[in-house]
């Protein structure tokens, strides 16, 4: 019914390589970078400048070079920007966890929480008011 795999796989290193195999881990920091730098940018663009630096910070400790920050708008409505922001913060979070990176992960659930608030303000602008007055 199924067709048997004929060649090697792509991540398994072959022993005559001509070209460098990364480890598991650099391809999760790899890959942890490139979400937190997603969400740098709907950060930015959201104009969340103080979680805008600690998101950079993450991504230059893991890059070794600090990122490209723009301020591009779109036409996105806030809301949207907010529920992208969580989606990537969510991405962030889970591989942070897979790698055990404890100050991304508690970043990106920071990101999240602030995300969900700003969402939850945004459909119920009288109930932001009163937590407002709260603190």
């Amino acid at each position: 019914m199924y067709e048997p795999i004929r060649s090697p796989s792509v991540h398994s290193p072959a022993d005559d390589a001509d070209f460098p195999h990364r480890s598991r881990e650099e391809e999760l920091d790899i890959q942890l970078a490139g979400h937190l730098a997603a969400l740098l940018a709907v950060t930015d663009e959201l104009g969340l400048g103080a979680a805008g630096d600690r998101i950079a910070e993450q991504v230059a400790r893991l890059r070794g070079a600090p990122p490209a920050r723009h301020a591009g708008l779109t036409a996105a409505a806030p809301a949207n920007l907010h529920r992208r922001a969580h989606t990537l913060a969510g991405r962030a979070l889970l591989v942070a966890a897979s790698r055990a990176d404890t100050t991304a992960a508690i970043l990106s659930a920071e990101r999240m929480d602030a995300h969900t608030a700003a969402l939850a303000a945004l459909a119920d602008p009288a109930s932001s008011a009163r937590l407002v007055g709260a603190h």
